[in-house]
């Protein structure tokens, strides 16, 4: 592009960078390898070197070439300065390239009168995904005046799609940031949004499923506009966000280094982000690690403390993640024993009564005798030392985990491109069974372990309906548990078959253990010892003694209803 007597008006000195040959220089270490160009000076691509990261390609229906984070025409950054009259952009300017050494590269540009700008890459040695940017100057103050004291950094990423599971990994990719308070938070994954942050901000991450591009300035950013836009698939099949940051930060041009980044260009893996902080910035604690979205507070602590840690430890002695997964469902249904087989002696229990509390209700049948059925049953329960809730909060006690294992499986990258069985990618849906048309919710195809998850849970719920008492009396409730699973089918069916091995595997573990318990259990010792119980005196808890007093008083209220109306009837 020519250069205008507008441009020399508004660049003045750099007015002559508006034109030139755009060309890229590549440095790159063990891991991790990027491209700068001399157009803008910014990153146009930065690829992950292991053989394991490849990538879906929407055309070849397949994994083909390598992951890149930043790919050319997908992103673009850089700095702009507004010197009242002058306007300087660096993304509009071509730089020339100066290769320092064989991992550092210097983009730069003279305007004249001794200045110079530049933009220096660092990627630093061995297996790190780290890349440091600095802005380098020498005599700006000559270019810009000393009385600008802040810098515009603009950054525009269009996300490109990495995995077969189109619908569940744009579910996942997000725009997360962390505030001066060090709260982490994240823009909708879901929706466009848009966030205007007024405060300082730690750093910002351009968040994929299993892969994330993020900057952490040396000096915080004192204010940040995010955007997030959501493309349809029809819209462009290959992207699934277009992300945007216009941020501001310090600035002098007397300073040889104001600004400085570093770039994490790699794998959301919890063990290697939780080494970063220090890396980055010692003894400073960036919360890298929530770019894994393990849950909420209780989920994620189940996570980081349990399963992470053994899945970690079986991930180093054994090489297939199917045998880890077996070994890791094994490993929480033995922690869960304890709560299981409290739930399984409750429901025995209940079992034993059900014949009892049937007599009672019908010895106390119709509304008028809800409040003495309700008594009745309840000394029965005391009597017997049993109790309807105590097989609900053993189950209680387990759904942490159950939601923890929901959040682990889709964001644990260890299973991209891991086999087992038919499936051929353990973080994807294994669908491989064609359906006549597409359904919606379903799709156009059946994931087999999620096919087999809803049979097995459709069986262990009929087993489950068994140990009820009275359940099979319930012919709407009946019905009712049995379209859980089925709406597990539609639920689970684009989910990662890594989450569905887990479940089925972890329902064919408890009907094995309800099979093994009935072997165990002798329902006639239970209702023995439950009649020993029974006989033995028993002292009224504080709770008990006023549920019998309220009552008392409401049946008394309630005679006294029936002989004022009797009162009022004779008169008439």
């Amino acid at each position: 592009m020519p250069c205008t007597l507008a441009d020399a008006a508004k660049y003045q000195g750099f007015a002559r960078f508006r034109s030139g040959s755009d060309s890229t220089v590549t440095i790159h270490n063990d891991v991790l390898s990027i491209s700068v160009s001399t157009k803008g000076g910014v990153i146009t691509t930065a690829e992950l070197l292991d053989p394991k990261y490849t990538k879906y390609d929407v055309a070849k229906k397949a994994n083909f070439g390598q992951v890149s984070p930043i790919a050319p025409g997908e992103n673009e950054f850089g700095f702009i300065i507004d010197a009242h009259d002058r306007y300087y952009d660096t993304r509009e300017l071509y730089f020339e390239p100066v290769l320092e050494s064989d991992s550092s590269i210097l983009m730069k540009v003279t305007p004249g009168d001794g200045a110079m700008l530049g933009l220096r890459y660092t990627l630093r040695p061995g297996d790190s995904y780290l890349v440091d940017m600095e802005l380098v100057q020498e005599n700006m103050g000559e270019v810009i005046p000393e009385t600008i004291s802040s810098i515009q950094f603009v950054w525009n990423q269009t996300m490109a799609r990495n995995e077969l599971g189109r619908v569940f990994e744009s579910q996942n990719s997000a725009i997360y940031y962390m505030l001066g308070n060090d709260n982490v938070d994240n823009l909708s994954e879901q929706n466009n949004d848009r966030e205007d942050i007024n405060e300082a901000v730690k750093w910002v991450a351009y968040k994929n499923q299993f892969f994330s591009t993020l900057i952490v300035p040396r000096q915080a950013f004192t204010k940040a506009d995010l955007t997030s836009t959501v493309i349809a698939e029809d819209q462009n099949a290959g992207m699934i966000k277009q992300m945007d940051m216009t941020a501001r930060m310090e600035y002098r041009s007397n300073l040889a280094n104001p600004v400085a980044f570093t770039f994490f260009i790699g794998p959301n893996s919890y063990p290697l982000l939780s080494d970063l902080s220090d890396t980055i910035q010692p003894d400073s604690d960036l919360k890298l690690t929530r770019l894994v979205p393990l849950g909420w507070s209780l989920f994620r602590w189940i996570n980081t403390w349990i399963v992470i840690p053994v899945f970690d430890f079986l991930g180093k002695y054994i090489a297939n993640y199917g045998i880890i997964i077996l070994l890791l469902t094994i490993f929480i249904k033995i922690i869960l024993f304890p709560f299981t087989y409290k739930s399984y002696m409750s429901q025995a229990k209940m079992r034993v009564l059900a014949p009892e509390i049937k007599e009672i209700n019908d010895r106390y049948p119709g509304k008028e005798n809800a409040m003495r059925r309700q008594q009745e049953t309840m000394a029965l329960y005391s009597r017997a030392g049993a109790s309807p809730l105590s097989g609900c909060l053993p189950m209680l006690l387990q759904l942490p985990i159950l939601i923890a294992m929901f959040r682990f499986f889709p964001s644990a990258i260890e299973l991209r491109g891991e086999s087992f069985l038919w499936a051929a990618d353990l973080s994807a849906p294994d669908a491989i069974i064609p359906l006549p048309f597409a359904i919606p919710f379903l799709g156009d195809r059946l994931s087999l372990f999620c096919l087999l998850m809803t049979v097995v849970n459709i069986i262990y719920t009929r087993i489950n309906m068994q140990n009820q008492p009275g359940g099979a009396s319930m012919p709407s409730m009946k019905w009712m548990m049995y379209m859980m699973p089925v709406m597990f089918l539609f639920f689970f069916n684009n989910y990662a078959a890594g989450l569905s091995y887990y479940y089925l595997l972890s329902l064919l573990i408890t009907i094995v253990q309800t099979y093994v318990f009935r072997l165990v259990v002798n329902e006639d010792k239970v209702r023995a010892t439950m009649k020993a119980n029974a006989a033995k005196p028993k002292k009224k808890s504080g709770f008990m003694a006023r549920l019998e007093e309220a009552q008392r008083r409401q049946q008394a209220m309630l005679r006294e209803q029936e002989k004022q109306r009797g009162k009022k009837g004779g008169r008439r």
